[in-house]
């Protein structure tokens, strides 16, 4: 909504799994010593990868965890390994987190670190806002991840069905959760994504989607939609009301005009969007599409999904940003162009 009809901006072996301690009559030290001494852990793997990357997300169970380990080839004899870890007392004490363990690795140390949690770790911060494009930059500068393989990544259908995501051309755009991480190092780009995506799954609450239910939306419309909200809105409280306005369109079959939109379909952040570059075609384009965009185009935060899903009882259809990032609403045009004067004449 610029000038004439805009203003939107100014701006988640049946064997092994009944395999239990009490069945055995023995004592304890005896079942250990038939651990460690009937069936020695394995020496040897063969693999063309020397380390395997196991994450055990928030919420795991010792079974899943197993699941992983096995997965990775970290254990090649499930059930006596699982004994072994329950004498050591893994499943009361297992920690979720991402590891980084050698083909090799002995049953002692891969039980003590994930008792430990501990790893080869580095903080790694995805900001409220940021695009795809600036989060691969920031994991190839501060991990040391590739840029391209991490944009690959975001875009692999396979971990798309994998971690539950109706495919789309921009991949997990909107759903690499914004906190900070601890991570490995040595994290793969695939890893990376992957432990975002769940952690924005763990995140989601669900009555949110019973409100999208009422809402007849799905919960895509309602990410992309608050990712439009997070890069329009700096002044926190006036989301819901820039909701309502793009709900209010969006009803009526107005386009949206968003200018970040339009960032978003040059692949760039820009200091101003100018009026040719209202004109670029793409999907993206909130000015010749009237519509939601097919996807996110940032990573929005839980304050701006809570605005798309619970929009202010208003009627506005439009508002400009003033300088101090708040907005004036609008219900009609001429109540809107006032509002884009009164905003110039602060400016000057």
């Amino acid at each position: 909504m610029r000038n004439a009809e805009r203003g939107m901006r100014n701006g988640g072996s049946t064997l092994a799994r009944q395999f239990r301690i009490p069945h055995f009559t023995f004592p304890i030290l005896l079942v250990a010593s038939a651990v460690s001494c009937s069936s020695p852990e394995p020496a040897k793997y063969q693999s063309v990868s020397a380390q395997e990357m196991v994450i055990i997300p928030r919420g795991a169970t010792y079974y899943q965890a197993l699941d992983s380990l096995e997965a990775h080839g970290l254990i090649a004899h499930r059930d006596w390994f699982s004994l072994y870890a329950r004498i050591r007392g893994l499943p009361s004490s297992l920690k979720s987190g991402i590891y980084t363990f050698d083909k090799d690795e002995s049953w002692s140390s891969i039980v003590s670190t994930l008792k430990k949690g501990r790893g080869m770790e580095a903080r790694f911060t995805v900001t409220e806002g940021m695009m795809g494009f600036e989060v691969a930059e920031r994991a190839s500068s501060w991990l040391g991840v590739r840029k391209d393989s991490f944009l690959v990544a975001m875009r692999d259908t396979a971990l798309e069905r994998e971690l539950g995501i109706k495919p789309y051309p921009a991949g997990v755009e909107g759903y690499m959760y914004p906190t900070t991480y601890v991570v490995p190092m040595r994290m793969r780009a695939r890893d990376l994504v992957k432990l975002m995506v769940h952690e924005f799954i763990a995140r989601w609450q669900p009555e949110w989607d019973a409100r999208c239910n009422e809402l007849h939306m799905t919960r895509h419309e309602i990410v992309t939609l608050a990712s439009i909200i997070e890069a329009e809105v700096r002044y926190r409280p006036d989301r819901p009301y820039v909701s309502a306005v793009y709900h209010n369109r969006l009803k009526r079959g107005m386009a949206l005009q968003a200018d970040p939109t339009i960032l978003y379909a040059h692949g760039r952040r820009l200091h101003r969007v100018w009026e040719r570059q209202l004109q670029i075609q793409s999907p993206y384009n909130t000015y010749l599409h009237p519509d939601l965009p097919p996807g996110p185009i940032t990573q929005p935060s839980d304050s701006s999904i809570i605005a798309a899903l619970y929009p202010a009882p208003i009627g506005y259809l439009y508002f400009v940003a003033q300088p101090d990032g708040k907005h004036i609403f609008s219900a009609t045009y001429n109540d809107h162009l006032a509002a884009i004067r009164r905003v110039r004449s602060k400016r000057q």
